[in-house]
């Protein structure tokens, strides 16, 4: 029997990864994470998530604590993606959250404590592979979460659990519902959970000095004008504002000049990207790898050399700022962030 401490969002999965490690024996422990101390109608920040986390706690018959990090998600989740917009790049803040928030304080406060592992209801698995544990694609593809956890490395897959990684969706909401959890049929927040639905580009208005410049297409001629870059992201097709007679994506975003380039989709395409921050979890056993540069994404084959990622064939223009995820098969071996 090993004690755990469980990570419960207060959503479904994470409601019955508790179950899955009770029935396995383990001495569990369920706590959820105040982040975000301010306005939030998704995600795992709203009082009734927490609630809901606390109620299922109690059906379960464990203890239930709530961690408030509200400080260290500000400065290390809500500011850099504040700051990222700001300067043009698309950011994934829960990639951050993973990062920084779940496999960085709650794993400091769960070793400090005694703990012998952490867990979540991401849908990925672990795996072991002769260089140590490893994370790879849950069982259902629709749901793989190992995208945004891709930063895990053996030291911290060696202290955590990832009980629904093996189940599909619909298998996690039988048993639920088996076990007749108020969660059973919540459903899935897909929205950044310090941000009311549709409302980003209020909350960065609010936090970001705009600056008005022009729209060019691919020639630099003047085809628009813009109040804010943080209104754009690269491959974006609606809301540009622009009528020129065919469709146009934002294919480049200049923080410096506050200018947004647009152009047809055929100038989207690139053969290679160049990332910050890489870090390699794994070593791969074939080349080319695939990369993943979407949650859901489709992965693409290609080559890895220093932090340059060159493709097997030409694929669309990804937003600086965003994560590109290393494949060796189902087994992810890294990554890193596309730089400007």
């Amino acid at each position: 029997m090993a004690r755990v401490m469980v990570m419960m969002s207060g959503g479904v999965d994470s409601s019955v990864a508790a179950a899955l490690l009770l029935d396995a024996g383990h001495d569990v422990t369920g706590v959820t994470l105040k982040l975000w101390g301010g306005e939030s109608d998704s995600g795992c920040c709203s009082v009734s998530d927490v609630e809901d986390a606390r109620r299922v706690a109690a059906q379960l018959g464990i203890p239930h604590y709530v961690f408030n990090f509200s400080d260290d998600f500000d400065a290390n989740v809500v500011a850099p993606y504040v700051d990222a917009y700001a300067s043009g790049e698309t950011p994934n803040p829960c990639v951050e959250c993973n990062r920084t928030m779940k496999f960085g304080h709650v794993l400091e406060r769960a070793r400090r404590l005694d703990y012998d592992f952490v867990a979540t209801g991401h849908h990925a698995r672990i795996v072991e592979t002769a260089a140590g544990p490893a994370l790879a694609r849950g069982a259902d593809p629709a749901k793989d979460q190992s995208y945004v956890l891709y930063m895990l490395g053996p030291d911290e897959l060696a202290c955590t659990l990832l009980p629904v990684g093996e189940l599909t969706k619909s298998e996690v909401r039988d048993r639920a519902r088996d076990l007749r959890l108020r969660t059973a049929d919540k459903r899935e927040s897909m929205d950044v959970c310090f941000i009311k639905r549709g409302g980003r580009e209020a909350f960065l208005s609010a936090r970001i000095e705009r600056r008005s410049g022009p729209i060019v297409d691919q020639h630099g001629e003047v085809v628009g004008a813009h109040d804010g870059i943080d209104s754009f992201t690269i491959g974006q097709r609606r809301g540009l504002g622009v009528a020129v007679g065919e469709r146009r994506y934002v294919t480049d975003i200049a923080a410096g000049t506050a200018t947004v380039t647009v152009g047809p989709p055929v100038a989207l395409l690139q053969d290679r990207l160049r990332l910050r921050d890489v870090r390699w979890t794994q070593p791969p056993r074939r080349r080319p790898i695939s990369v993943q540069f979407r949650a859901h994404g489709t992965p693409a084959p290609a080559t890895v050399d220093g932090d340059e990622v060159v493709f097997a064939s030409p694929q669309p223009r990804v937003a600086p700022g965003q994560v590109v995820a290393f494949y060796d098969g189902d087994v992810c071996c890294g990554g890193g962030l596309v730089a400007e």
